[in-house]
């Protein structure tokens, strides 16, 4: 953001005083260190890790935009980059690290992967898209995506954040209280304990309806008539 950005409030500042003096508002000034300096969390799931890797190194230079504190800790961290396939094992670790992630975050899907489910969507052991458990920011497409592609996505969401106001963000609203993401469950299946009332509903109806075929002769189930 330039000096002409941060001051675009609609006064009139005195030419002898622009040097010396600088009007702008609570937001502009609020989103302008937030985006200068996210702190992504440091993790990689499988090939677009190394993709983000290189947009670390001097060809590149993450530092430019402030990014370049990748943090081990999600503690530390206002950023997850979900570099990668997400499988049914590892998306309750995505969960759970995104929960202990203070606000304001944000979550950037980086991939096919991560986005969808990419060519591995079929898989028995992949999750079709990151988005199914959290919620995500921005989505950079590629399979894997390009140095300039995740830099492209990363500016995406430092536009997002220049968008935000102090007065509308769930954050600083006493009214709205940020609750955890329930950890799926990772049995036969992933469970999303969030689903467990459809569940329990599928469940309840499929035992009916074996209930009615073990009563009915030659064993197929029928539906009861209407009003019973």
């Amino acid at each position: 953001m330039t000096g002409q950005e941060l001051e675009a409030t609609g006064y009139d500042i005195p030419p002898e005083l622009k040097q010396q003096v600088t009007v702008t508002s609570i937001d502009k000034i609020y989103n302008w260190g937030r985006r200068n300096s996210i702190w992504p969390m440091m993790f990689g799931l499988a090939c677009c890790a190394i993709e983000m890797i290189c947009t670390a190194a001097s060809r590149y230079d993450l530092a430019r935009f402030g990014m370049e504190v990748m943090r081990p800790s999600p503690r530390q961290s206002d950023l997850m980059i979900v570099s990668g396939t997400v499988t049914k094992k590892m998306i309750p670790q995505i969960v759970r690290l995104f929960n202990q992630m203070p606000e304001p975050k944000y979550v950037l899907a980086m991939g096919a992967c991560a986005s969808g489910g990419g060519p591995f969507k079929e898989g028995y052991n992949v999750v079709s898209g990151v988005d199914r458990y959290i919620p995500v920011d921005v989505y950079v497409p590629g399979c894997p995506p390009t140095p300039q592609a995740l830099l492209h996505g990363l500016i995406t969401l430092q536009k997002k954040i220049d968008s935000q106001s102090i007065r509308r963000v769930g954050w600083y609203d006493k009214k709205v209280s940020a609750e955890a993401i329930p950890v799926p469950v990772l049995g036969p299946d992933i469970m999303d304990p969030r689903e467990y009332a459809q569940i329990a509903r599928y469940t309840a109806e499929k035992r009916q309806k074996e209930a009615i075929a073990a009563q009915t002769p030659g064993g197929t189930a029928q539906a009861a008539p209407a009003g019973h």
